[in-house]
């Protein structure tokens, strides 16, 4: 028998790929023409078009910004700011992407809108950096935009800089930079931007990353790392963290797999690997991956969780995240967490931090009994454990989405050995996702986020701090009303909230 012509196969293969895109592309204009949207290329071409358009900067004091999940949030790196840009809103039907940047000043409590000549079009899921190089710059790269129907997805592969003191954007066009991506991350290492991770979903197809890419800040270059050793897992969503000795961790994320036709199997890592110079090269331009093990308290698996270095490096700080509960394969839930971690970065052990609550030594209780009074003696931090948990608290309910949160207890006092226990609770910001942390003069804040509850998204607006110092108590700045947000949903939504109130039960997320 001869040889089959492998060519001939190659060719057909093609041509069938070729038909399906192109069937796929004619049903896609369709949908879009019966959607009333313009092609997302298009749409995105118009608004860098309307970005060049003006001709000055604009500068003004507004309320805080809007609700907002997957946004950039960083500590300004000279002044006592906080910087916000991009993000995504979704309202049940329709999705709102930004390209706003806002400065907020710390002393003062408030917020300024800057509106800069030729920006970046709007964006989500993008990685931003501040650097005090040039009088202070803000560098983004990367990111995605969706069309309002959520029907069209848009991935840059675009870096820009923003001059803090010049106020001005900048587009960087160095070649050999990383594909379009969203998801990935990115940190400042030795006047150096190192690029990892990510993925890329066009509608018909999606793929994860675990490439890594090097922009040097001072020759404007791009150039693609290969590391020896086995590397991380493609992912997107995972941590990212800066190491003083220039290395560089990664922890966790996310990926999904296709399982048959329409069907994906989500897949939450919880491995951690370093990537530094590898010392056997003498040319100290080598990298090399190294799978580490991080020690001490262990925590259930979770993406989407923020992640932010100590201004003295030794020390980085997590909130949140949510792992997906697949009862079958459409039915998916979210468990989501309201966990604040620390992880020392030179012993590479976690801490689950517990806060103290704020003590008052001036107040003091006092209680009768049939045969006298009592002084109690007030919680002096020397307390031993044994407290009783009180019920959970709920934390928002509108009528529309209802969180609760189990509280933190403080342990019992005793004196003269009588058991004189005082409960209390120590507030903490509600479970979500991707929310923003930024650290400033020791202060750690936190900002918006989302929760899901079924098939409805709670996005937030709040800002919270706390001193990572003192670890006694968070303070709000901003209080989230959930009662204000909108929310549309869909007819299927609205029936299976009938029949959810007919069968009086609801969905709540429990937290300890």
């Amino acid at each position: 028998m001869g040889k089959k012509d492998k060519t001939k196969k190659g060719k057909g293969a093609e041509k069938t790929q070729a038909k399906t895109v192109k069937n796929l592309s004619n049903k896609m204009k369709k949908t879009l023409k019966d959607l009333g949207e313009d092609d997302i290329e298009s749409v995105l071409a118009q608004i860098e078009q309307e970005e060049k358009k003006r001709l000055r900067v604009v500068e003004c004091h507004v309320e805080p910004p809007s609700r907002r999940v997957n946004f950039s949030f960083v500590s300004h790196p000279d002044k006592d700011q906080l910087i916000l840009y991009g993000g995504e809103y979704f309202n049940g039907q329709t999705t709102s992407v930004y390209s706003e940047l806002f400065f907020y000043n710390i002393p003062n409590n408030t917020w300024t809108l800057v509106k800069a000549p030729a920006g970046p079009p709007p964006r989500c899921g993008h990685q931003m950096v501040a650097t005090s190089a040039n009088k202070g710059q803000l560098w983004v790269f990367g990111g995605e935009f969706a069309s309002p129907s959520q029907s069209q997805f848009y991935h840059y592969r675009d870096l820009w800089v923003y001059s803090i003191s010049d106020k001005q954007w900048k587009k960087i066009t160095a070649s050999e930079g990383p594909s379009a991506r969203s998801g990935h991350r990115m940190v400042l290492i030795k006047k150096q931007l190192l690029v990892f991770g990510g993925y890329h979903d066009n509608s018909m197809d999606y793929k994860y990353f675990n490439d890594v890419h090097s922009f040097d800040l001072e020759t404007y270059k791009w150039r693609k790392i290969v590391p020896v050793g086995t590397p991380p897992a493609p992912r997107s969503g995972c941590c990212m963290v800066p190491l003083q000795d220039g290395r560089v961790l990664i922890y966790g994320g996310y990926s999904k797999e296709k399982v048959k036709k329409d069907v994906d199997k989500g897949h939450v890592y919880t491995d951690a690997f370093v990537l530094g110079l590898d010392k056997h090269d003498a040319t100290n331009t080598k990298y090399k991956w190294q799978q580490v093990k991080l020690g001490s308290q262990h925590f259930s698996p979770r993406c989407s969780m923020p992640v932010v270095t100590a201004i003295n490096g030794q020390s980085a700080y997590f909130y949140g995240g949510v792992f997906d509960i697949e009862k079958d394969e459409e039915d998916i839930s979210g468990n989501f967490f309201n966990d604040f971690l620390q992880l020392d970065l030179d012993k590479m052990a976690w801490r689950q931090l517990e806060l103290t609550g704020k003590k008052d030594l001036k107040s003091k209780r006092r209680r009768n009994k049939e045969d006298g009074s009592e002084e109690e003696v007030p919680d002096n931090g020397d307390s031993e454990p044994g407290a009783e948990q009180e019920q959970p608290i709920v934390v928002s309910d509108d009528g529309v989405f209802k969180v609760t949160m189990a509280p933190k207890v403080h342990c019992n006092v005793q004196s003269s050995g009588q058991n004189l226990a005082e409960k209390s609770t120590v507030f903490q910001p509600s479970p979500r996702m991707n929310c923003g942390l930024a650290i400033k003069q020791g202060i750690l804040y936190l900002y918006g986020g989302m929760f899901e509850d079924g098939e409805r998204e709670l996005t937030f607006s709040d800002l919270y701090s706390i001193d990572v110092r003192k670890l006694d108590e968070w303070k709000t700045i901003i209080e989230d009303d959930s009662s204000k947000m909108e929310w549309l949903g869909s007819e299927s939504e609205s029936e299976s909230e009938e029949e959810d109130d007919d069968s009086d039960s609801g969905s709540e997320v429990e937290t300890d």
